[in-house]
């Protein structure tokens, strides 16, 4: 199979879930995920956030999940991706992976990695993948 490469922009909108606010207090926070995918990917996806923050600035970790749902390179359907990154004071490690078997409609095969990118304020994504 060939390794295909899709970048573009997105927006991301988190929101602090209902009843989390106490414990965000200690730490740990809920979030609810609302991203808009440009570029390769045209997409809306929707998930939740985990995250931990420390007294130390800089350092952190979430975990998520988020469905995407919309086309890549024109071709249509859903699939998941799971994210796991912890910040190290400042030293940023991410891993963000398609779920196996995720993958649906003209989508259903999907297989790969996305990379996040955060330059001056603003979020794109690197994704290789493998589609069949």
């Amino acid at each position: 199979m060939t390794v295909k490469r899709a970048t573009g922009p997105f927006e991301v909108a988190l929101k602090l879930l209902s009843g989390d606010a106490a414990r965000a207090g200690a730490g740990i926070a809920r979030h609810s995920i609302d991203k808009q995918y440009r570029g390769d990917i045209e997409a809306r996806s929707l998930g939740q956030m985990l995250s931990a923050e420390t007294a130390v600035p800089g350092s952190a970790a979430y975990v998520a999940l988020e469905w995407v749902t919309g086309a890549l390179h024109g071709r249509r359907g859903t699939f998941a991706l799971q994210h796991s990154g912890t910040m190290n004071r400042g030293a940023v490690a991410l891993s963000v992976t398609v779920v196996p078997d995720s993958g649906t409609g003209e989508l259903t095969g999907l297989r790969g990695r996305m990379d996040i990118l955060i330059e001056g304020g603003k979020h794109s994504y690197a994704f290789e993948f493998e589609l069949g």
